[in-house]
């Protein structure tokens, strides 16, 4: 292969070695990104590839639901208005549910593709701690869980918006009713930080997750397989979403689990929260290693820690 040689610069074995060395070490640079690159876009396409697949079973369920029920009301048509408002309530369950999922889908395409907004107002956040759990606490209480909330006093009002915060705050609370067994406890435990700001930290007594679960959880479309948490039903994008959402808020979210002693979830919001803009690549922005290590949470609960 040629390569351009400086007229004016006298030739020398040293500088012909240095020369070639530098070509080869500039193009094993080159091949390596190359290589990583490649790696990477198979490993997104293969994420996004495996999320479709399990899509298409979670809008296919309530897709069947619907259909089936709406067959059965036109079958019986006046004949039995008892079960036509048992089915139609059955459809609406599952509109529901099929509404959540698309939710979800949309919201991380507005949050890829940098197009996602905040509408920022004054906000109590003991109010919207107060607001998310009344959503939540019918589903929690339906498995005999525990529901505990233990609020500061002094929990500041903090520019947020509102509707983005409650959807965090009950995203963390409906998996941790979803993978904590019947008769569990859930507790959600917020604090005026020293800043100012606020820290609202979510712990269960489910079944926890290792390092690497956890990097899984937190990126889009990565969905866990182990079989304690894949037995449930879900989207699997309700981590990334409640990350990218901390974040636009100028806050953070750091996940501590372990197996066997549930997981604990802490979101951090500053005194001043502004519109940050959301990387188009979650992954690669590091958002799936913001981790820190906190006290398990089984200790955290038989503690009885208090705000």
């Amino acid at each position: 292969m040629l390569r351009w040689r400086n007229p004016w610069r006298s030739s020398t074995v040293l500088a012909d070695y240095c020369e070639t060395l530098g070509y080869m070490r500039m193009r094993a640079q080159k091949e390596l990104a190359l290589r990583t690159g490649k790696v990477e876009a198979e490993l997104a396409s293969r994420s996004k590839s495996e999320f479709l697949a399990n899509m298409s079973h979670e809008l296919r369920t309530p897709l069947n639901a619907i259909i089936g029920f709406s067959d059965l009301i036109q079958h019986l048509g006046a004949a039995n208005p008892e079960r036509n408002i048992e089915y139609a309530a059955n459809i609406a369950e599952a509109g529901r549910h099929l509404l959540n999922i698309i939710s979800d889908i949309l919201d991380i395409s507005k949050i890829e593709s940098g197009t996602a907004s905040l509408a920022l107002e004054q906000h109590s956040i003991r109010e919207v701690i107060e607001a998310s759990a009344v959503l939540v606490r019918e589903r929690i209480e339906s498995k005999d869980q525990r529901l505990e909330l233990r609020l500061s006093r002094d929990l500041p009002a903090l520019l947020v918006d509102s509707r983005r915060i409650k959807q965090i705050l009950i995203n963390l609370l409906s998996n941790a009713h979803k993978f904590t067994p019947a008769r569990g406890r859930i507790l959600v435990v917020a604090s005026r930080s020293a800043d100012g700001g606020a820290t609202i930290a979510v712990a269960d007594t489910g079944p926890g997750m290792t390092a690497e679960e956890l990097r899984v959880a937190l990126k889009p479309f990565g969905q866990i397989r182990a079989d304690h948490l894949r037995a449930h039903n879900g989207t699997g994008l309700g981590l990334p979403i409640a990350n990218a959402l901390a974040k636009q808020h100028g806050g953070s979210l750091h996940i501590a689990s372990e197996p066997g002693a549930g997981t604990t979830v802490v979101l951090a919001l500053p005194p001043a929260a502004p519109c940050r803009d959301v990387p188009s690549d979650l992954a690669s922005a590091g958002l799936a290693e913001r981790i820190v290590m906190r006290p398990p949470p089984e200790r955290m609960l038989k503690s009885g820690a208090s705000a």
